[in-house]
């Protein structure tokens, strides 16, 4: 039974980690054309860091420590499936840390990327969240 808990923990990390991938780079858009230090800036960079630092990042954590335990109990590790999976988790992780390295330099006025760049790379955690839905549902390789 404490694995289906934890089962449903990690979804629900997974589903508040994936609107914060989805949603802060589409802030990023519209921060990205407004002036540095006017008032829709500033608004803008107190949505980001409050929506990366108190949704994004503990989502995460959670999704990594519900994750491990989970394949650490169901003896995945051996299994290409998940290795593939693990990668791609690993490969969001990196776009999470990539956003707040981006959330920091709008926030300092020294961002040099358009608003085109920012919906282009709101593109990326939508194809890796398909890759790893359907190496979870589908389990290719098993």
């Amino acid at each position: 039974m404490i694995y289906l808990w934890i089962k449903t923990l990690h979804i629900l990390a997974i589903i508040s980690w994936m609107a914060g991938l989805l949603y802060l780079p589409r802030l990023f858009v519209y921060h990205a054309d407004v002036g540095h230090g006017s008032e829709p800036a500033r608004l803008f960079e107190v949505m980001e860091w409050r929506l990366y630092r108190y949704i994004m990042t503990p989502a995460m954590v959670v999704a990594w420590l519900t994750g491990l335990h989970m394949a650490a109990t169901q003896a995945y590790w051996s299994d290409i499936w998940f290795l593939s999976k693990l990668a791609m988790v690993v490969a969001m992780s990196g776009v999470h840390g990539f956003l707040g390295g981006l959330r920091r330099r709008l926030a300092a006025g020294t961002n040099q990327k358009s608003s085109r760049y920012f919906r282009v790379l709101n593109e990326v955690p939508t194809l890796l969240m398909i890759v790893i839905v359907g190496l979870v549902i589908l389990k290719p390789f098993a």
